[in-house]
């Protein structure tokens, strides 16, 4: 019971064949992964192994049983491909040493080899987004804040739902920012500011002496908006913050509604930088130089590091007289062997710029400890640094 898929010009369908009829929806996928182009059906009396191998040769599983049997399915499909994982793996005696960045290559693909299979478990969304299984939860809201009004139905990957769900509850409950003056609520695909030492050195380092007559400061690429809103709380008059994403900048917006900075923060579209200069640019880029495998990514992977590699180069024509750029940047690709600290430096350079000091901070979330974890080394060994530069 298998169909071919093929997308039309509006959008991508998913196609099936249910009791002898050929049924479609639309496919959703924020990870931008085509529609699966073989189907089948599956329900509760699908054992693991069975779904695990059609998942593992490309057949996706659409389920139209119980949810959360669906939910017990797919964690067991995880425990497969992990089990796979370590099971492929040579013995630590006989596997040669490799660099930093040949690992996290092989990390990373061993990642997206994963998400691909558990990706091949789907559920039916109806036109409501109400999900037609029996046990569902009610996701009616979370769809609509991640993907807008609808009145089709759709096919989605449990696992792209369940990982919309939980962001629908970041969204909800918010995360507690002491130095934004309460909490910053992040929406779907929006980068979520759960690692604080950052932010901590935002509200720290001294602000420079051009900001005393209450000038202007610009967060390029704000996001949750959640380091204007520290701007703000110290006392900067006017903070403009720019973003390209049109879910970061609706964030951003409704983040500084909610914390009462909406009348001193204005936020922009652009990409980069705003018109005019600034006593103070504050820019947190993503800080691994590598391409982002789905459009999600996109806060935490700067392919060829142009966004940081545009904002230096950028700095110098807007920055007002004796102002400064604050680069948040942490050392961890450097530690991967992606880039190097000569590098960065030369960039600066180039730019016209110069260091005029730098404050660093160690991380600490739990990675930071986790032995087990592949990457672990270049974790251990990170530090964030808020990189203060000035023109020449």
């Amino acid at each position: 019971m298998t169909e071919e898929t093929t997308a039309p010009e509006t959008h991508p369908v998913v196609r099936w064949t249910e009791d002898g009829e050929p049924r479609a929806a639309r496919w959703r996928s924020e990870r931008a992964a085509p529609p699966p182009r073989r189907v089948v059906l599956a329900d509760d009396r699908m054992t693991a192994d069975e779904a695990y191998g059609l998942a593992g040769q490309g057949t996706a599983l659409l389920y139209l049983g119980d949810f959360q049997n669906a939910r017990q399915l797919l964690t067991a499909l995880a425990s497969r491909a992990d089990r796979r994982s370590r099971g492929s793996a040579k013995p630590a005696a006989v596997v040669a040493p490799s660099a930093p960045a040949d690992a996290f290559h092989r990390h990373r693909q061993a990642r997206s080899q994963r998400a691909r299979t558990l990706g091949m478990l789907l559920v039916p969304v109806d036109a409501d987004y109400s999900i037609p299984l029996r046990r569902a939860p009610d996701v009616r809201q979370a769809c609509a804040e991640a993907w807008g009004p609808t009145d089709e139905p759709g096919v989605v990957s449990l696992r792209e739902l369940l990982g919309l769900i939980g962001a629908h509850e970041w969204r909800r409950k918010g995360i507690e920012i002491p130095a934004a003056g309460g909490r910053i609520h992040p929406h779907y695909g929006v980068f979520t500011p759960i690692r604080h030492e950052y932010i901590d050195l935002v509200a720290g380092a001294p602000l420079p002496a051009a900001m005393s007559s209450g000038r202007t400061a610009f967060d390029v690429g704000t996001g949750t908006g959640v380091i204007a809103a520290v701007l703000a709380r110290r006392g900067v008059a006017r903070v403009v913050a720019t973003d390209v994403d049109p879910r970061a900048l609706a964030c951003a917006r409704e983040n500084l509604e909610r914390l009462g900075l909406a009348q001193r923060v204005e936020v922009v579209q652009a990409d980069l930088y705003p018109d005019g200069r600034a006593a103070l640019v504050v820019c947190n880029p993503p800080w691994v130089p590598a391409r982002p495998s789905s459009p999600i990514e996109r806060g935490i992977f700067d392919e060829e590091s142009r966004m940081l590699r545009g904002f230096l180069a950028g700095l110098p024509a807007h920055l007002a007289a004796g102002g400064e750029g604050w680069l948040i940047l942490s050392d961890f690709a450097e530690h991967l062997g992606l880039r190097s600290r000569p590098d960065l430096l030369a960039w600066i350079d180039s730019a016209g710029l110069e260091v005029a000091g730098r404050l660093d901070a160690r991380p600490v979330h739990p990675k930071a400890s986790d032995d087990a974890d592949p990457l672990h080394a270049a974790r251990a060994a990170e530090v964030t640094s808020l990189w203060r530069l000035v023109g020449r």
